[in-house]
């Protein structure tokens, strides 16, 4: 199968999967929904996914991170943040619900590893990657640690009802990021 048709059958999984995950938890949805849903039969999906968590995965590696990357990777941080808040606004039904899992599987620990893989990229073409002050602060920590706030403000965002605008929130988070706990303490 080329790529294009892999990539084809990806994505017609990923809407089927998102929009029966609009109407039930994530934890409920089978394979055999998806695919039904999809028109394709079982072994399809298990040639392109392991589960639905690895889809899941796809689904915010590729709709999620791949479309802020460039925007990034060009220090373009408070457009990709807001494109990234916008394409989750987008598709609240679907996040709010995938915001819930938990476990094993948790939605938290599947983007924050996402995230941190789109980080240690942009980090490692950096100059940051070269530069550092203190050996400890690795290029994997600091994504790592970017990652995981990231995570929390999204998290927190989408199961609070997503009650300001992605702008907003971009706004914030740049706010938050870029001082220090005592200048947040200090009202700077």
């Amino acid at each position: 199968m080329t790529g294009q048709g892999k990539s084809a059958i990806d994505t017609l999984l990923a809407e089927s999967f998102k929009e029966l995950a609009a109407k039930q938890p994530i934890e409920k949805i089978t394979i055999k929904e998806i695919t039904d849903k999809a028109g394709v039969i079982r072994p399809t999906f298990y040639n392109h996914f392991q589960d639905k968590y690895e889809l899941l995965e796809w689904i915010i590696d590729t709709q999620l991170l791949e479309p802020i990357e460039p925007l990034i990777k060009n220090g373009m941080i408070n457009e990709g943040l807001v494109l990234l808040f916008s394409n989750i606004e987008r598709e609240k039904e679907f996040y709010t619900r995938a915001s819930r899992l938990e476990g094993q599987n948790s939605f938290e620990s599947i983007a924050r590893s996402c995230v941190e893989k789109v980080l240690l990229k942009v980090i490692e073409h950096s100059k940051a990657a070269k530069l550092q002050k203190y050996v400890w602060l690795t290029p994997e920590r600091i994504a790592q640690y970017y990652a995981q706030s990231m995570c929390y403000v999204v998290i927190t965002w989408i199961q609070s009802g997503m009650t300001i605008s992605g702008r907003e929130l971009a706004e914030i988070y740049d706010y938050i990021i870029k001082r220090s706990m005592e200048d947040i303490l200090s009202g700077v």
